[in-house]
């Protein structure tokens, strides 16, 4: 087996999940790899483990180096069980000297496994633990996503494990940043922040700042998913500090469900209107679009334009699903206006101005409804809101004062 190498002396020994396609919801459809790292040196030190199910590819990968039993710490930066299932086999068949985890991962440690007789050795911001020629230090990041989380910080190396931080969900034989697509990783990184960590950009926000002001500097950063940024480490911290900031890219988004096209239809001239004012944008309808693709996008949009007709007094599910989604993720710093078509009683509108309202989005236009099937002067509406989307847009992007009307 082809042993994969960061530094001289510390081993990927992971594995690839070619198989999932979802993750809480999630759609990962180019699977995911969950990492775990080896370190020789005179105390050999696991850097997290891997889901249950795949515990035997990892162990097999580390006996490919060493006997497994030769490991003497453990360190665990996530207690997420894709990193963390796999522990319980492995601390059995390992017996180490040491777990190393934050004071939160303790807890939820025992909550997970309930083994109090475990060797736990916490540690929290700035500690360090020598393990012969090397030196790891910590940096706990809670909330970055879980209240445990923390980074291992290899001084010697300059090298960053960077748990759930920073990666992506992608299942490849390549194991570094400059051996795959740019595209293809480029979109991954965006999916994972959108999806994962958007509700923690302030979260995001202060670790960036405080990582700086630390000062350390980083050779490479080393996920717990997707691959390895060795060639420019750099330019996945440059993009978290973007979406951190939520920054966005100029464009809109027409995201709409529709039953007999008369919603459809609508959109369709809402986007007319956003072209009419040099607004770009993209349209999703959500029977052809999960709802996390449409999230992607959705992070460095800047107005989103939603769209739904009214279905028992509400929106239709697709729609309800992908705002309460949208909504646990809580975007910021977007203009946003909504239409709809209706037969008898036309709420799905309100709906959503509730649920953009409570995410604190502008909503620059109360919304256009329409009573079954649009004429020629209800598109006109429909394109006057596309342009007044675009006008907010472009004001709001000029730093100008954009007041919700709703």
């Amino acid at each position: 087996m082809k042993k994969t190498e960061l530094a001289k002396g510390i081993y990927w020994v992971g594995a690839i999940d070619w198989l999932t396609r979802d993750f809480h919801g999630y759609s990962t459809n180019r699977g995911t790899t969950y990492n775990a790292y080896l370190i020789i040196d005179e105390k050999i030190t696991l850097i997290d483990t891997v889901k249950e199910a795949y515990r035997s590819e990892m162990m097999h990968r580390i006996r490919n180096i060493i006997d497994p039993k030769k490991i003497d710490y453990i360190v665990v930066n996530h207690v997420e069980l894709d990193h963390s299932g796999g522990l319980p086999g492995v601390v059995a068949e390992v017996q180490p000297e040491k777990l190393i985890c934050s004071k939160m991962g303790h807890k939820a440690l025992l909550q997970h496994f309930h083994q109090e007789d475990w060797p736990f050795h916490v540690v929290g911001t700035g500690d360090e633990v020598s393990i012969g020629q090397r030196t790891l230090s910590f940096i706990e990041t809670r909330m970055l996503h879980w209240p445990d989380s923390m980074f291992c910080y290899v001084k010697e190396d300059a090298l960053l494990f960077s748990n759930d931080a920073f990666g992506e969900h992608w299942a490849t034989s390549e194991r570094f940043d400059d051996e795959v697509d740019p595209g293809i990783l480029t979109y991954e990184t965006t999916k994972y922040y959108a999806n994962i960590i958007t509700l923690y950009s302030p979260q995001v926000k202060k670790l960036l700042a405080q990582v700086e002001e630390m000062q350390l500097p980083i050779k490479m950063i080393a996920p717990d998913h997707g691959v390895i940024w060795r060639k420019d480490p750099a330019r996945i911290t440059r993009d978290y500090q973007r979406w951190c900031n939520y920054e966005t890219n100029g464009r809109a988004l027409v995201i709409y469900d529709t039953m007999w096209e008369s919603t459809q239809k609508m959109a369709k001239a809402v986007a007319e209107g956003l072209h009419a004012e040099g607004l770009e944008y993209t349209m999703f309808d959500l029977s052809v679009n999960h709802r996390s693709d449409v999230m992607t996008a959705a992070l460095e949009a800047s107005a989103l334009v939603f769209g739904c007709p009214t279905l028992n007094n509400g929106m239709l599910p697709r729609m309800a699903d992908y705002l309460y989604y949208m909504k646990g993720l809580r975007p910021a710093k977007k203009i946003v206006a909504c239409f709809g078509s209706y037969g008898w009683s036309g709420e799905a509108v309100k709906h959503m101005n509730e649920m953009l309202n409570d995410l604190k989005l502008t909503i620059c236009h109360p919304g256009v409804r329409v009573q079954y099937v649009p004429n020629h002067s209800h598109l006109r509406e429909c394109v006057e809101l596309g342009r007044t989307v675009a006008k907010s847009t472009q004001a709001f992007l000029a730093g100008e004062t954009v007041d919700s009307v709703v």
